[in-house]
């Protein structure tokens, strides 16, 4: 960019040159040039392209580059095949954060002999996904394949899903989609029919240690540069990661970034920078999302397995990561009786109270109250007998029938119901010794029907062992009405 200075100096030379006979005219064409040059020097600066980030620098540009996945791209693998081969179909990738889905996507784009269009779930709209497809229609008309890279497609919603479904139905493009959720609930049923779904997983701490490795050793990288950082500083990046490439990368760009520099260019990353860079790990979450389901199912089938350690384990990695705790406390609370039942009564109320102690407090006090009904309910005595009883009679209800209440026990609060019948023969408990009748309460055609079944744990043998002596009594005085 060109100083004052040499603004002065170019008024000078423009005077001497007046002064020997050059014409204004000329005088001022160079100015005018010195001028035009100042702007592009000092527009140079604005439209110097930022550097990349490291993850951005470093991204594989082939399989022998690319950390993970083995199940997927190892030799021999059917997707290492087909990227190998240039036989590409419709495909999903599907994955956690920075595991390579978009890496594979522009893999493919290099190795291809296809048209390859890039597509943003995030920044494209139904007249983008026209416009391509038009294009992509011309393409095949000359013979040409199209493959369209959807990044984020679980971000379309059902109209934009479907405005790419005729075009792979006739194979006019080949759709490949990176998603971080469930394909299965995201992705039209109609779309991900006609894709093959390729699950990648989030990279083990010795995959994202090469991959850091490599990061210091690439010319890419850190490789022009000098970086001390022990082996454990980047195991410890690693597990920060929660299996993430991306974000490995960028924790590795800001310890070395921000790492001691001696005098001879020697980068050290001490222990107290990489503190301050892993302060605390992002828990890998979405409330609305599949881990979601997958955690809270974790949560209950640990406490259905009396492992208290693993049920505690999942509740804190949803508290942590942000869950709503009244969420959890009322699916404690449905197991309290899902899985314990009368077999410990106590359960459901425990169960209750947490409930109303994440009401009344919130987080992070609650997380105790949380922590102790899991514990408990854990521990407590199992029975499923209240859910099976349930289920048991909700199939009667919906397979048979609408059997009409038997008159003996309706109600009839009025005299009209009283002379068709409503209540008659009515007996009533609590006028008889043993505060039992031989009534029969459920319609003729289930007479004898039994939905509830206790089982033999903790409180509920109890339970069992006076239903049967009730049942015993009410067959035998059944039997003696009958002879009677």
């Amino acid at each position: 960019m060109l100083s004052c200075t040499d603004f002065q100096r170019i008024l000078y030379t423009m005077g001497s040159r007046r002064a020997r006979g050059v014409s204004r005219q000329c005088c001022f064409d160079i100015f005018h040039l010195y001028h035009i040059i100042a702007h592009m020097e000092q527009m140079s600066l604005f439209d110097r392209e930022m550097p990349k980030p490291l993850a951005d620098r470093l991204r594989p540009t082939d399989l022998s580059e690319f950390a993970g996945q083995e199940h997927l791209l190892g030799e021999g693998m059917v997707l290492r095949r087909l990227i190998e081969n240039d036989s590409i179909t419709s495909m999903i990738f599907w994955g956690p954060p920075g595991v390579g889905k978009t890496t594979l996507a522009r893999m493919i784009a290099r190795k291809t002999r296809a048209v390859f269009a890039d597509f943003s779930a995030v920044t494209s709209g139904i007249k983008e996904i026209r416009d391509l497809m038009k294009q992509a229609d011309d393409n095949r008309s000359m013979g040409q394949r199209t493959i369209v890279f959807v990044d984020e497609i679980h971000r379309f919603n059902k109209a934009q899903q479907d405005a790419f479904l005729p075009f792979v139905e006739k194979g006019a493009i080949i759709l490949i989609g990176a998603t971080t959720e469930n394909p299965s609930f995201e992705i039209n049923g109609a779309l991900l029919s006609r894709c093959r779904v390729f699950v990648l997983k989030a990279l083990s701490e010795q995959d994202i240690v090469k991959v850091l490795k490599r990061a210091l050793t690439d010319k890419r990288g850190f490789g022009g540069q000098q970086v001390v950082i022990s082996d454990d500083a980047l195991s410890a990046i690693a597990a920060f990661s929660n299996g993430d490439a991306r974000r490995a990368l960028s924790t590795l760009e800001m310890a070395v970034l921000n790492g001691d520099m001696d005098g001879l260019g020697v980068t050290t990353v001490t222990d107290e920078i990489l503190k301050q860079c892993v302060t605390r790990k992002s828990l890998l979450y979405d409330r609305q999302g599949e881990e979601h389901y997958n955690l809270i199912s974790a949560l209950h089938k640990s406490m259905r397995n009396s492992d208290p350690d693993a049920a505690v384990y999942w509740l804190s990695r949803m508290l942590e990561a942000g869950e709503d705790p009244l969420y959890i406390a009322r699916r404690v609370l449905r197991f309290s009786a899902e899985d314990v039942g009368l077999a410990d009564p106590y359960a459901m109320t425990l169960a209750v109270s947490a409930y109303q102690a994440c009401h009344f407090i919130g987080m992070p006090e609650c997380s105790v109250h949380l922590t102790e009904a899991v514990v408990y309910l854990s521990l407590a005595p199992r029975s499923n007998s209240m859910e099976t009883a349930y289920n048991n009679a909700k199939r009667d209800v919906e397979e048979l029938p609408d059997e009409p209440v038997p008159l003996i026990i309706r109600n009839a609060p009025t005299g009209l119901m009283k002379e068709v019948g409503y209540g008659k023969g009515y007996m009533y408990a609590h006028d008889y010794e043993d505060r039992l009748t031989a009534m029969e309460c459920l319609p003729d055609s289930l007479a004898g029907r039994t939905y509830y079944e206790p089982t033999g744990e903790g409180k509920e043998r109890e339970l069992a062992e006076r239903l049967e002596k009730i049942k015993e009594w009410k067959r035998k005085h059944r039997e003696d009405a009958e002879d009677g």
